[in-house]
Order: C-alpha cells, then sequence, then structure tokens
C-alpha cells in the first residue's frame, strides 16, 4: 500500500483540481490489493474529475492529507 503515485500534471486549472474520495470494500479488490490491504476490510481511493483512481489508501484522513499535500481539494463521495 505504500506505491507513490505523482500527481503533477493533473489539472493545471486551479478550480478543476478536486478529487473525490470514497470507500472501497477490500473484498472486491484483486488478489494482489487484498493480501496488500492488511488484514482492512476498507480502504479509500482517491479519483480525478474523470474517474480515474490515482491512489488507494489505508484510511480516509491519508486520503485528504494525500490530496491536500498535493494541492488539491478532496471531497468524499457516498
Amino acid at each position: 500500500m505504500d506505491t507513490k503515485f505523482n500527481f503533477a500534471g493533473h489539472s493545471g486549472n486551479p478550480d478543476e483540481r478536486v478529487v473525490y474520495v470514497k470507500s472501497v470494500e477490500v473484498a472486491g479488490l484483486p488478489d494482489d490489493l487484498r493480501e496488500a490491504a492488511g488484514g482492512r476490510e476498507q480502504l479509500f481511493a482517491v479519483h480525478d474529475s474523470d474517474g480515474q483512481q490515482l491512489a488507494l489508501v489505508a484510511d480516509r484522513q491519508m486520503a485528504f492529507v494525500l490530496a491536500r499535500e498535493n494541492d488539491m481539494r478532496p471531497v468524499t463521495v457516498h
């Protein structure tokens, strides 16, 4: 779960630098990601405005910190 993602170059307009954070059930992920989840039942995905997954992290707080550290505005998706 420590895979690095280069956020540079995604959505140059500050008004469009929104990313969406949503919970993901580990049971529905591929085998390798389930193993890497370390026994967690839920992870959090960060997606751009086109729906492309940018990151998969252990918890919601980490997803928000990751987004903000990359000058993006996180929004929760239900």
